[in-house]
């Protein structure tokens, strides 16, 4: 693919509102129904126009003059090490906070980590969290994370020069900038913006952040894990900054075998709430961004491989990975050399910060659209066995913003939903003619301002 660039995010946004126009901004509402269906929220415009691709460079290279942030390094001196970027990431939080007049909550979330095959010594694991209550619903959460720790080649030097500008300062920068333009709005639910700590390790800030939730009873819509959002450039030489790659599990890890016999019956192998939040990344990226495409890949991480959105997975809750199309195994996890020929190490200089800057404007728009949507429905069920026609029931919400909703249907080998059916303020609806043995279903609410919840599928 070539190698697509614009300007930072002026193109981008022009080409997104010619869009918006061209299709109306609306669809036409079914017969009977009496209303117009907003498809785009303008507002999401003006965050993607917000997010700067000169703030998350400044961020990159702040995180990388710590010379290494590897789990184990110092934390006491104050330009040096993991203790130094934490500390500076909490400041740049509180700064933030109080533009905002205070608006977040920013605290460290710290675990004692006993020594093991991948900790030599009692470690302290140290996150950076930052909330955003929501006006309406606190306990509700949409979550956007990077990684602060980096590491060279050996796992364990803990002095020696690990730069982690790509993996994963980009990922922190995210977060961080994220945070700077989201602030400026109020959102009903509660946004958590998160630098995690230990990932190199074995996830230990990701664990320690999803059993506090579940401890404190936090009802999680999404989790957005920004794990190298940086390079354009793959080990193949391949250039590449018009896609991105969205992993996610195909059912929640937590599930019992009664749901897992069901869905040999009803469907749903890959319906699970992370994979729902995956369909929903790429229809953002498709409604809002003209020139970014996401890659689905069903599978939850890396062949063999890890990120911070699996603790929470493994609790049942839904996340994703977010991360560049095009890896360069040459500038991840490797000390900084020349060898044969070959630059090794992730250097600030092989980041594209247009490119990260898109990300981050994606993930901005996914947590704003999923934080003004109404709640999803609830008690989603589907039937029509041995029938010509499918009905979809489910439990309505008493959200002010609450508009109405929509039925989705696809085919059984389609990777997003295909179809919809506008239905307004009801808790059931007949596809007549769309037989149930050849489609899957969902249901999603809509808001007044054109922001959908996720698509709930049956049982789900």
């Amino acid at each position: 693919m070539a190698l697509v660039r614009f300007g930072r995010f002026g193109e981008l946004v022009r080409s997104a509102w010619l869009v918006g126009c061209l299709v109306g901004g609306t669809v036409s509402p079914s017969a009977g129904q009496g209303t117009a269906v907003p498809q785009l929220d303008t507002r999401i415009y003006d965050i993607i126009t917000a997010v700067s691709a000169t703030r998350i460079e400044a961020d990159v290279r702040r995180l990388v003059a710590f010379g290494t942030r590897n789990t184990f390094s110092d934390t006491l001196s104050e330009t040096r090490g993991i203790g130094a970027a934490r500390r500076w990431i909490k400041g740049e939080f509180d700064r933030i906070s109080v533009a905002c007049g205070g608006c977040l909550e920013v605290f460290y979330q710290t675990i004692l980590v006993p020594p093991s095959r991948r900790i030599p010594t009692e470690t302290a694991v140290v996150n950076v969290i930052a909330i955003q209550r929501g006006t309406r619903y606190p306990n509700r959460y949409v979550i956007i994370s990077g990684d602060i720790d980096s590491r060279a080649s050996d796992a364990y030097d803990a002095v020696g020069d690990a730069p982690g500008a790509n993996d994963n300062a980009t990922g922190v920068a995210a977060a961080l900038e994220a945070a700077r333009v989201l602030s400026r709005y109020s959102f009903p639910v509660s946004v958590v913006y998160a630098a995690l700590s230990g990932e190199e390790q074995g996830l230990y800030g990701g664990r320690k952040m999803a059993e506090v939730a579940r401890a404190e009873g936090w009802e999680i819509l999404a989790v957005l894990n920004n794990d190298m959002i940086g390079n354009t450039e793959g080990i193949t030489g391949l250039k590449d900054n018009a896609t991105f790659r969205v992993f996610s599990e195909p059912v929640p890890a937590t599930d019992s075998l009664t749901q897992h016999q069901a869905r040999r019956t009803r469907g749903g192998e890959v319906d699970g709430p992370s994979r729902q939040l995956a369909r929903y990344v790429a229809r953002i990226a498709d409604l809002y961004f003209p020139t970014l495409r996401a890659r689905m890949i069903y599978r939850l991480d890396r062949f063999g491989r890890g990120g911070h959105h699996r603790p929470f997975n493994d609790l049942g809750y839904p996340a994703v990975r977010i991360m560049e199309s095009q890896e360069n195994y040459h500038r991840q996890h490797q000390d900084v050399r020349v060898e044969e020929g070959v630059r090794y190490g992730d250097l600030v200089e092989w980041v594209d910060f247009d490119y990260a800057a898109k990300l981050t404007a994606l993930n901005a728009a996914v947590l704003a659209s999923l934080a003004w949507a109404p709640p999803p429905p609830t008690n989603v069920r589907v039937g029509g066995a041995g029938r010509p026609s499918t009905t979809l029931t489910w439990e309505m919400s008493d959200d002010p913003d609450l508009l109405g909703y929509k039925v989705y249907w696809r085919d059984t080998t389609a990777p997003q939903w295909e179809h919809f059916r506008w239905v307004g303020k009801a808790d059931r609806y007949t596809l007549e003619n769309v037989i149930i043995d050849d489609f899957l279903f969902g249901v999603a609410a809509v808001g007044r301002s054109g922001n959908e919840s996720v698509v709930v599928f049956p049982g789900g």
